[in-house]
């Protein structure tokens, strides 16, 4: 069996800052003994709360509310730059529109510094139904009736889902 043993000398200091006596001459001696038994159980204990945390920790981010089922949603809305402002404020109003619809998470647009009738469009729905239901709603039916003659290109929308 291998022992380890460590001692400490404690000093205490009066006011003046010299050592003061302590029941047996101005010193305590404490000592630790570990032997390699005391060291494994340690060990084996940490072990045991890194990866009951760990095991947690996966089975918290598992039980999100549906995050595996979301669906993000990333559209390029290029609009003829004479549309420019007439093509922000019609998406702008989309977005509150679409906001309150079930199953929104998030839906936010964004304007290209460089070029201000390029917009994009980011929206996360709960899962694909809420998405569906989304785009057969009147006012998303309204929107791209309205959008589409001021598109300088194609709407681009591209679906995509978590990446784990």
């Amino acid at each position: 069996m291998i022992s380890l043993r460590c001692e400490f000398y404690l000093f205490t200091l009066n006011p003046e800052g010299e050592p003061r006596e302590n029941n047996g001459g101005g010193r305590k001696r404490m000592s630790l003994n570990t032997d390699v038994h005391s060291v494994r159980r340690r060990f084996w204990v940490y072990a045991v709360l890194f990866l009951t945390t760990v095991g947690l920790a996966g089975w918290v981010r598992a039980q999100e509310s549906g995050a595996r089922d979301r669906i993000y949603a990333v559209s390029h809305v290029d609009v003829v730059p004479t549309d420019a402002a007439a093509g922000t404020k019609l998406l702008q109003q989309y977005v509150v529109d679409s906001r309150k619809d079930k199953g929104a998470v998030r839906v936010e647009a964004y304007i290209q510094v460089s070029r201000i009738n390029h917009l994009t469009l980011v929206e996360v729905w709960e899962n694909r139904q809420a998405l569906e239901a989304h785009e057969a709603a009147a006012h998303t039916k309204k929107f791209r009736e309205q959008i589409d003659p001021m598109l300088g290109s194609p709407y681009d929308e591209r679906l995509h889902t978590i990446a784990e």
